[in-house]
């Protein structure tokens, strides 16, 4: 597969599936940022880009702010990750992923939380505007 050609869904089934190998692999209950940098660094050697705490700007009466939020990872400028490690997600992490999507003009994003026992639970999948995906573009994990 052309790393180059892919889709947001495309991009998204390997965030998921490296997620998924990542908890598998460390398990529930460590912070946040530990998840952040293997998930990375796993994402990487799947060959794909990606950049960590990216600024996602507000716009506001003519002007801009890059202070307001910072998203965990954007992988091959396409896809928005925001890590968790809680016992439970609340609604608030929810919105969060969808306002960086509608500000940053991402079509897909994945809210993971990795305190859940097991990571399938902790999946949230939140599109802005991406059209569904074919089953030859994703595949299931």
């Amino acid at each position: 597969m052309a790393w180059l050609a892919m889709n947001e869904n495309q991009v998204g089934s390997i965030v998921i599936d490296s997620s998924i190998h990542v908890h598998r692999a460390l398990g529930p209950g460590l912070f946040e940022s530990v998840y952040e940098t293997v998930l990375a660094h796993e994402l990487q050697k799947r060959g794909l880009n990606l950049r960590r705490q990216v600024p996602i700007p507000i716009q506001y009466d003519g002007l801009t702010f890059d202070e307001g939020f910072r998203a965990d990872l954007i992988v091959q400028e396409l896809v928005i990750v925001e890590l968790k490690s809680v016992a439970q997600l609340s609604p608030v992490h929810r919105k969060q992923l969808q306002t960086y999507l509608r500000l940053s003009g991402y079509k897909l994003g994945y809210l993971l939380n990795f305190g859940e026992a097991l990571l399938r639970d902790g999946i949230v999948r939140s599109v802005n505007g991406l059209p569904e995906a074919t089953d030859t573009e994703v595949e299931e994990v």
